[in-house]
């Protein structure tokens, strides 16, 4: 605290109106930062307010990715199923054609056997007739 001096018609007047204009002085500087700082604050509030609009943002833009990530996933699911499913009647298909293929080729391969047999005995047969042929032919001469 300040202590002023005294004079006859009180306390020295020069003292106290300096003292005054110091107070007065500093008052307005307190009054001019705390105007700052409340624009400051302000400010400063606006620019949180905008970061939290952004976060909203991305967190909403995080959460589309996931659903478009999830969703994907379940895509590419049912494809690769689908994809295994056609690929599991493709070779049901292709082993029943191949199982067919074979049976009609033992089939020809039995049929082929069956002629080649005949075939032997008709050979035979014409060759023991040209056998008696030739025979029946030395006896005549």
């Amino acid at each position: 605290m300040r202590k002023f001096s005294t004079s006859l018609s009180g306390y020295n007047k020069l003292e106290v109106n300096n003292f005054v204009n110091e107070v007065s002085n500093e008052y307005e500087s307190m009054l001019t930062k705390l105007k700052n700082q409340g624009k400051e604050i302000e400010a400063l509030k606006k620019e949180l307010e905008k970061y939290k609009n952004m976060e909203n943002t991305l967190n909403r833009a995080i959460v589309v990715a996931e659903d478009a990530s999830s969703q994907i996933k379940r895509m590419a699911r049912d494809e690769a199923k689908g994809v295994i499913d056609d690929a599991k009647r493709n070779a049901s298909r292709i082993v029943n054609d191949a199982l067919l293929k074979a049976d009609k080729i033992e089939q020809d391969a039995q049929n082929l056997k069956r002629r080649v047999v005949i075939f032997k005995r008709r050979l035979k047969s014409v060759v023991d007739e040209q056998i008696e042929f030739i025979d029946s032919i030395n006896e005549d001469y």
